[in-house]
């Protein structure tokens, strides 16, 4: 382990953060990015975070997106904010915690985790940035998910 965090919840980070990058970058729900990507490319972004952190995010997501086929769509939650909106960095840290905490509560692995976390209705929940809900306690958020209602 080296800085405040091992290696793989980093990868993860940049992982998570990225896919919000994509989504804002071409107006689609993070599930469907998710999904669009697909495992194969995810668990690529997951496995080289380290090598992909260290290029520029504007072109590492143009090539994912173009490999990925994703399409301009309508969904532009950073348009609809009323307030500060989080940067994606930001996002992609509240579902780095969703994620391991769910990998960790079903005992499932972390690219699981992720498909899981993206296409439940947490998500949704997360990118509503006229709500306080992304940036509640991240013990607050997985309860919501495992529990399926929020507390």
């Amino acid at each position: 382990m080296t800085g405040r965090e091992d290696k793989k919840s980093n990868d993860l980070f940049f992982t998570c953060s990225l896919i919000d990058y994509i989504a804002r970058k071409t107006r689609n729900k993070r599930s469907d990015v998710v999904n669009k990507l697909g495992r194969k490319n995810i668990e690529k972004i997951y496995d080289l975070a380290d090598v992909y952190h260290s290029d520029n995010i504007d072109r590492v997501s143009e090539d994912f997106i173009e490999a990925a086929g994703i399409q301009e769509g309508t969904f532009d939650n950073v348009a609809a904010a009323k307030y500060a909106v989080p940067s994606h960095w930001d996002i992609g840290k509240v579902y780095k915690r969703l994620i391991l905490g769910i990998a960790r509560e079903k005992r499932i692995g972390v690219v699981d985790a992720l498909f899981e976390a993206y296409n439940s209705f947490v998500s949704g929940k997360i990118d509503d940035y006229n709500s306080s809900f992304y940036y509640d306690a991240p013990q607050n958020i997985l309860n919501t998910f495992l529990y399926g209602e929020i507390e």
